[in-house]
This record gives structure tokens, C-alpha cells and sequence, in this order.
């Protein structure tokens, strides 16, 4: 924001303090009335014909905007990644295993990022992996929607799995 004697405009439309139109002014009277109203000259668009400038305290507006930041970043949530790695001939129990810390993270409202590794030749069945991703997305479809679906990715098959929102 360009604020007082850094306004470069030789004539302004100016808005006064309660937001009334005063109408096109020089700078210099439009600076003078805001220092008799103890006030700053704020340029509020400058690419109109002539900008337009509106007396306010400056302060008070830049420590209102800053408090409104702070509020917003305290409102927003983050989100985390968290990721399980599979094989493509895991063991029933070990997919349990599995399937509970995915289970854990989601109800958590963490995303879920599901992962297959193909070593050696497995990489000639990816069918295989496409079922085990599918099972778990399967597993956990009652906390969780599929962001998305199994895709390759090198030697590694993905898919990602989000928490249902509670709306």
C-alpha cells in the first residue's frame, strides 16, 4: 500500500473517513485534510483515472489485516501424508497389521498413502498389486474415499486413500 508523501498522483479521487465521496483533489490538499483529521492518505486503487485514495488510519487498518491473517492461519488444518508400503504376496495377517495403522491414521485425518514395491520379476504380475491396493481401499471404504486410484509409478504402484470429512 502506498501511503502519504510516497503517492505519486498529482490529482486523486479522494474518499473521506466514514467513506464518503469528496471528489478529485490535488495531492497536497488531499494530504493536508488527512493531517487535520489526523489521519493517512491511502492509495487504495492506483490504476484508475485518477487513482483513488481514501483517508483512514493507517495503523489501526494494517494491524486489522494482520489480526485477520492470525485467524485464518489458525483456522486451517493441516493435513499430513502418512504412508504404508505392502508387498504384492503379503500374508493375511501382515495386511491386517497393515490395515489397522491405515485405519489409525485416517481416523486420525491423516491421508493415506498405500504403496506396493515390485522387486525382481513381480513386476510382470502388477494384476497382482491392482488387487491387494484394491483390498485395502476395499478394507477401509467405510472411513476413507479413494483420492486416487492404483496407478505405476517406476517399479512402485500407489494409490491414495482420504478420510471422509465428518460434514
Amino acid at each position: 500500500m502506498i501511503v502519504n508523501d510516497r503517492i505519486r498522483a498529482n490529482e486523486l479521487r479522494l474518499i473521506g473517513k466514514d467513506g464518503e465521496q469528496i471528489g478529485v483533489v490535488p495531492r497536497k490538499e488531499a494530504i493536508r485534510l488527512a493531517e487535520e483529521a489526523n489521519l493517512d492518505v491511502v492509495l487504495v486503487s492506483p490504476n484508475a483515472k485518477p487513482p483513488v485514495a481514501r483517508i483512514m488510519d493507517y495503523g489501526k487498518y494494517r494491524y486489522e489485516q494482520q489480526k485477520k491473517e492470525r485467524e485464518a492461519r489458525k483456522n486451517q488444518k493441516i493435513v499430513n501424508v502418512k504412508e504404508i508400503r505392502l508387498s504384492p504376496t503379503i500374508d493375511d495377517h501382515d495386511f491386517d497389521t497393515k490395515l489397522r495403522n491405515a485405519r489409525k491414521f485416517l481416523e486420525k485425518g491423516d491421508k493415506v498413502k498405500v504403496s506396493i514395491r515390485f522387486r525382481g520379476r513381480a513386476i510382470t504380475h502388477k494384476e497382482i498389486g491392482r488387487v491387494v491396493l484394491e483390498r485395502m481401499a476395499e478394507e477401509t471404504s467405510d472411513i476413507s474415499l479413494v483420492e486416487s486410484k492404483a496407478k505405476m509409478d517406476g517399479r512402485s504402484m500407489f494409490l491414495m486413500l482420504a478420510p471422509k470429512s465428518e460434514k
